[in-house]
């Protein structure tokens, strides 16, 4: 985001807004959307304009940023601290997150220290513990002395404070966060590796992703839009499970039922995520709550329909509908799924565009490179705020590589080395922290979201108005 001026900025606040009503009657009497006739089977022309709105979004983007720059979600640190910005944070605000937390991380002279209070589901904190290590590892003497409690269950636990006035909440770090949470958010442990499902680290599952798009381009995939996951752990996801095609209908989705208790028995050979880079549209929808999916879905080169999140994780804040991703409502998926894909197929060029933009936003702005920086400075701004001196307790032990690895079984072992930083990814400075965003900032990305959000809406009951 560009730092603009209190004045251009509410400038550019209203002049958006009007664009945004402008746009949507624009729509309204060209008609550039797939129509009746276009759904018909008619030819379709994929030469038409693209989206006002679109290009006015698009104008408002950064055009001249430093190559040496963090990607402009690392602004979310900033956001995400804030409800201690003006206080500090005091060894009381982190304690009052114990209840809730599975281990405590200290920090001093570069080395570090955990305090186990339970364990986390599977290797969940054992994978972020070894990723902490490898971020030590890549910047030696870069991480600040700092005391923090980490929550690795599903759920964030922070409830956001109701008004200005309230007591400030306690810190914790988790792995996602929402509307009406103040969990700090850090990446999560499949970045290094997630052995009990057989996925291996996201640095080597990048390099097979790429490698799979070239094998398969977009065009001779199925024209369909997929998902695979367990759809027991919500309901949403189950609702999702109504679009599959029947012999009745064909809501233009292929959906499938995961079985991981199968999947291991079979060694999890329908299960390589490299390997589902196969259909034309990708589907993404939050489970209990954020799922860690999203950036193999969006590394498909295939444009992704992502139903409506209530969560997010640490990177997803930087993504933009209709850039890298195609929203859907949550209240209505069949009809928008169906909608999306029958668009797409009328407009490929566009389509693989946000397919395209979507993997190469996984592939260059959420590389391990940027995941070890989002890391560091996550920490050392959360440093910045501590109010008091942070001590080893006596039930710690030292994180160590020996001992992350000796506790470990064989296929963990496997993927800490894999993942493993050694002296040749030692670096001798991160990207660029941008600087905090101000409200107004916010308040038009924001909208910038939303309104792009509600076209898409606006373009879905005008296509059911006409063929209805």
């Amino acid at each position: 985001m560009i730092n603009f001026g209190s004045r251009n900025l509410s400038l550019l606040l209203i002049s958006f807004l009007l664009a945004s009503i402008v746009a949507v009657r624009w729509v309204d009497k060209v008609r550039w959307w797939a129509g009746k006739d276009e759904m018909a089977g008619r030819a379709c022309s994929s030469a038409r304009p693209t989206s006002p709105l679109k290009e006015f979004i698009s104008a408002a983007s950064p055009v001249n940023k430093p190559a040496q720059e963090c990607p402009d979600y690392f602004k979310w640190i900033h956001e995400d601290l804030r409800p201690w910005k003006e206080t500090g944070i005091t060894r009381e605000m982190v304690e009052k997150a114990r209840p809730t937390a599975n281990f405590r991380l200290v920090v001093i002279g570069g080395r570090a220290y955990v305090e186990t209070f339970s364990r986390s589901f599977q290797t969940r904190d054992v994978f972020t513990q070894w990723g902490i290590l490898q971020l030590l590892r890549r910047f030696p003497g870069r991480v600040p002395d700092l005391e923090l409690l980490f929550d690795c269950n599903d759920s964030p636990a922070i409830p956001q404070p109701l008004n200005s006035s309230a007591a400030q909440p306690a810190a914790l770090f988790h792995y996602c966060g929402s509307d009406s949470t103040a969990d700090i958010v850090f990446p999560d442990w499949s970045f290094w590796g997630w052995p009990e499902v057989n996925v291996r680290s996201w640095g080597q599952l990048a390099i097979e992703m790429k490698a799979a798009n070239q094998r398969k381009r977009w065009r001779d995939r199925e024209p369909y839009a997929f998902w695979k996951g367990n759809p027991w752990v919500d309901q949403g996801r189950q609702d999702l499970l109504r679009c599959n095609v029947t012999d009745k209908k064909d809501w233009n989705a292929r959906l499938y039922v995961q079985d991981w208790v199968a999947e291991s028995k079979a060694g999890f050979k329908g299960s390589n995520l490299a390997g589902q880079c196969t259909h034309q549209y990708k589907i993404y929808i939050d489970g209990r709550t954020w799922s860690v999916s999203r950036k193999y879905i969006l590394a498909c080169d295939s444009p992704v329909l992502v139903v409506e999140p209530r969560y997010y994780d640490f990177f997803s804040r930087g993504l933009s509908p209709l850039t890298h991703f195609w929203p859907v409502r949550a209240d209505d998926k069949c009809p928008a799924i169906k909608y999306a894909v029958d668009w797409g197929r009328c407009h490929q060029t566009e389509v693989q565009e946000i397919g395209k933009k979507g993997s190469t936003f996984m592939f260059e702005e959420v590389s391990m490179d940027q995941v070890y920086n989002y890391m560091l400075y996550s920490l050392t701004e959360y440093a910045r705020l501590l109010k008091f001196k942070p001590v080893v307790p006596a039930a710690a032990v030292e994180l160590t590589r020996v001992g992350l690895m000796s506790s470990a079984d064989e296929l963990s072992r496997k993927f800490m080395l894999d993942s493993e930083e050694t002296s040749s990814t030692v670096v001798a400075s991160p990207c660029s922290l941008p600087p905090p965003m101000k409200p107004e900032e916010i308040k038009l990305l924001l909208a910038e979201r939303v309104n792009t959000t509600r076209l898409v809406e606006h373009w879905e009951k005008l296509h059911f108005e006409e063929t209805t």
